[in-house]
């Protein structure tokens, strides 16, 4: 089914470093309907655009900070009791090895960028579309209350199954992630959502329950 059909196809997708890659899980009708990993950016976008997917939630960084320190999205976050990694300069993150699952998630909007605009705070989304979230402040929001990240394929599987998503082609927690990811796409589209950030630095996007 086509974005353009009265039912959207949304997709989320779990960023890693060089050897982890991507993971993605497309919902229809919110059921999960298909699920994909590779370790390349091009290939998970020729994957997206056949799906034709309405809206993209990736859990990775949109932009790269522009003083080297915590973006506003994650200093807002961390004011609510949820840690993010603060993104670094591009500089820096582009250097270390550390920041390698967010080099690759910047390729990864950059390849994007010319099918699907990038969120920028308007709650209107009338084309297509990608943004950036985080599971942990996803899974929060659904479950109204403070969750530990070590019990987080627990908690993560729980409120996919009570949102009545099947979770038994999710063999590990880079595609629980990812599926967390594309509900908030749902969201997003009923304006049930809530920012964090701005657009210099980009956005996080959560459900708003």
């Amino acid at each position: 089914m086509r974005h353009r059909d009265s039912v959207p196809i949304v997709v989320g997708v779990d960023v890693g470093g060089v050897k982890k890659g991507f993971h993605a899980v497309a919902l229809c009708d919110r059921q999960l309907s298909e699920k994909f990993a590779t370790l390349d950016s091009i290939e998970m976008v020729e994957w997206c655009r056949e799906l034709d997917p309405f809206v993209v939630g990736i859990d990775a960084p949109c932009c790269w900070s522009r003083t080297g320190r915590a973006r506003l999205c994650e200093r807002e976050l961390t004011s609510k009791g949820i840690h993010a990694f603060a993104t670094p300069s591009q500089s820096r993150g582009e250097s270390h090895k550390f920041y390698q699952w967010m080099h690759n998630g910047a390729e990864l909007f950059r390849v994007l960028a010319p099918h699907y605009r990038l969120f920028d705070g308007q709650p209107s989304v009338s084309s297509p579309m990608c943004f950036e979230t985080f599971p942990q402040a996803v899974a929060r929001a659904l479950a109204r209350k403070t969750l530990s990240a070590k019990q987080k394929r627990t908690d993560r599987s729980r409120l996919l199954c009570e949102a009545g998503i099947s979770i038994t082609s999710l063999t590990n927690i880079d595609y629980v992630d990812a599926a967390l990811c594309a509900p908030t796409a749902h969201h997003l589209i009923a304006g049930t959502f809530k920012s964090y950030g701005d657009v210099a630095e980009g956005f996080i996007v959560v459900p708003k329950t």
